[in-house]
């Protein structure tokens, strides 16, 4: 058990604690001796356990794998763990792994949902100063299944194409069905699509899908499901192109449309490219009066083509036809639409609006009203005024439009002061109309530029009367009717109005706190320039008095100062 070997080591098989102690070595030659001491300890051999050893898990589930060190109480131990051989790097692995300390002698690896990647090996290794062991545990992890392999697509018709595929991997559970989903420039991305057989089971490779619509560019995918979900989608196929066929889907919402005199107008809702089934595609477009026998027909060759108009002069205003709207290709004639009877159009307005008047109402705006005679032929949809300044040429007038049976129009964003000429015409679909005789009116002027200045005040209680400096207006200004006091208590948005014809006012302040007062001119053209704003505080003891006045510094800037002068006067003698 014990033995001295060779090169002087010493060897101690079987170690036990009776062999602890120390252990001194020495060494003789003819020049003298050496030796050297050795203390040895012997220690309870680590021993360490992994549970669970084997666990199936489906994905998103979590786990917790518990390691357990026994060993001997004089030793620290270290724990490391291994995913299929490799470190587990707790940093970068997306807060699925967490290591768990929860006493000395033990940890727990926690793994949060589990992902089909994190399937495999795990090693636990336990580390002291005296030995190392370690242990490993296996988990399985079920998930829906993985991409089936290269779709390839044959046997293509007007209508069909058989479709085949490599399996996918089942991820520990067994497929249960195929689904095929094809993509066209007129889906909305990938759409399930019908499919011979209508169920397609784990064990097959290979379907035929239908109701395809023909000359449609088409790419395939095939998806795998099983108990536990649907898989990702397999690589689309390479794109193909359904064979042509004779169109089957007719126009639909044929309609009349507005025209002129002799004319009928036939619309229709283009059929969409995905449903013309072959190039050569257009319309056959069939009418006949009401009561007669027999079809005239006109070929409509463009496909993105919506109107076709008849004109005859021999055709009196709303006569009815009976109408209906075909379609074909290259490889035939499709259906018709349903007969719907349409009348010839009416035609234009024929008479002018009359009675025209324009008013002014402001420095920008001008109220146009009319009257129109109601016509049997040629109704209106609305009205068009066109209107230009004196000094322009009619063929720069602007316009305004409007709608139905209203027979006045404010024009807004004019120029103040300013000669304006106005004509109306009645439109509809067919048309515009005669216009009306040219009226004319001018803009208000401006309104003063002034602003009321020179504001004093006195307060007696609740009441404040206030006066200011009359405004005069200039040449090309509109003249002065009277004055607005606004005013509001500080902190709120919304003012009060006083008008007055002269330059004062008596203003009420109810409550207490500080008004905020502004004073303007209006006349004719509107508001002019507000004045320099003042700041009031309520007061209810006795009589105060101020003015306000402007003095300008010699600057270059033309700053200004503003004095207040305020004078408090008690109710009641000392």
């Amino acid at each position: 058990r014990i033995a001295i070997l060779p090169d002087g080591s010493l060897r101690i098989l079987n170690a036990s604690k009776s062999d602890e102690g120390k252990y001194v070595c020495q060494g003789e030659n003819v020049f003298g001796s050496a030796e050297i001491i050795a203390s040895v300890s012997v220690k309870e051999p680590t021993r360490i356990e992994l549970t669970p050893k084997r666990t199936e898990l489906t994905v998103g589930e979590s786990i917790v794998l518990n390691c357990k060190a026994i060993h001997d109480a004089s030793l620290d131990v270290t724990f490391y763990w291994t995913l299929k051989g490799q470190p587990i790097d707790f940093e970068k692995e997306g807060g699925h792994f967490e290591s768990i300390r929860a006493q000395a002698s033990s940890a727990d690896l926690m793994i949060r949902n589990i992902l089909l990647m994190h399937a495999g090996r795990y090693g636990c290794r336990v580390q002291t100063t005296a030995d190392s062991v370690s242990d490993e545990a296996e988990l399985l992890v079920r998930g829906p299944p993985g991409p089936p392999g290269i779709v390839i697509v044959e046997d293509i018709t007007e209508s069909t194409a058989t479709l085949s595929w490599s399996p996918a991997a089942d991820n520990h559970s067994p497929i249960s069905s195929y689904n095929l989903q094809a993509r066209s420039p007129f889906s909305l991305g990938w759409q399930t699509v019908k499919t011979i057989p209508e169920i397609i089971t784990g064990d097959m490779e290979s379907a035929m899908a239908v109701d395809l619509n023909p000359w449609v560019e088409y790419e395939f995918r095939v998806v795998a499901t099983n108990p536990i979900g649907t898989g990702d989608p397999s690589t689309p196929s390479r794109m193909i192109r359904t064979n042509e066929a004779v169109p089957k889907t007719a126009p639909t919402n044929v309609s009349g449309r507005s025209g002129r005199r002799h004319e009928l107008v036939i619309a229709w809702e283009p059929v969409s490219e995905e449903f013309q089934n072959g190039e050569g595609f257009g319309y056959i477009v069939a009418f006949r009066p009401n009561g007669t026998r027999g079809w005239k027909e006109k070929m409509v060759t463009s496909s993105e083509a919506s109107k076709f108009i008849y004109r005859d002069e021999s055709v009196p205003p709303l006569t009815p036809f009976e109408v209906k709207v075909g379609v074909y290709n290259n490889k035939g004639d499709g259906p018709f639409s349903q007969i719907v009877v349409i009348c010839s159009a009416e035609g234009e307005p024929s008479a002018a609006p009359t009675d025209v008047k324009a008013t002014s109402v402001s420095v920008s705006e001008i109220l146009v009203a009319w009257k129109h005679i109601k016509e049997s032929l040629g109704r209106p949809q609305g009205f068009e005024v066109g209107y230009r300044k004196d000094m322009e040429k009619e063929d720069a007038a602007e316009t305004v439009k409007t709608r139905g049976n209203e027979s006045s129009v404010i024009l807004t964003g004019l120029e103040g002061n300013t000669l304006y000429h106005f004509t109306v015409r009645a439109y509809n679909g067919a048309g515009y109309g005669p216009p009306s005789s040219e009226v004319s009116a001018t803009t208000k002027k401006s309104p003063p530029t002034q602003a009321p200045s020179n504001l004093r005040w006195e307060q007696q209680g609740s009441q404040l009367s206030l006066g200011w400096e009359p405004v005069r207006p200039l040449a090309n200004e509109s003249e002065v009717m009277g004055y607005k006091v606004f005013y509001r208590q500080e902190g709120h948005s919304n003012s009060q109005v006083i008008e007055t014809q002269k330059p004062q006012a008596v203003i009420p302040l109810p409550d207490a706190g500080v008004y905020i007062i502004e004073v303007r001119a209006y006349s004719e053209g509107g508001d002019g320039t507000a004045s320099s704003q003042i700041r009031v505080p309520s007061y209810s003891g006795g009589k105060i008095t101020s003015a306000q006045s402007t003095l300008h510094t010699l600057s270059p800037s033309s700053s200004s100062v503003t004095l207040l002068l305020a004078l408090m006067i008690p109710s009641t003698s000392w």
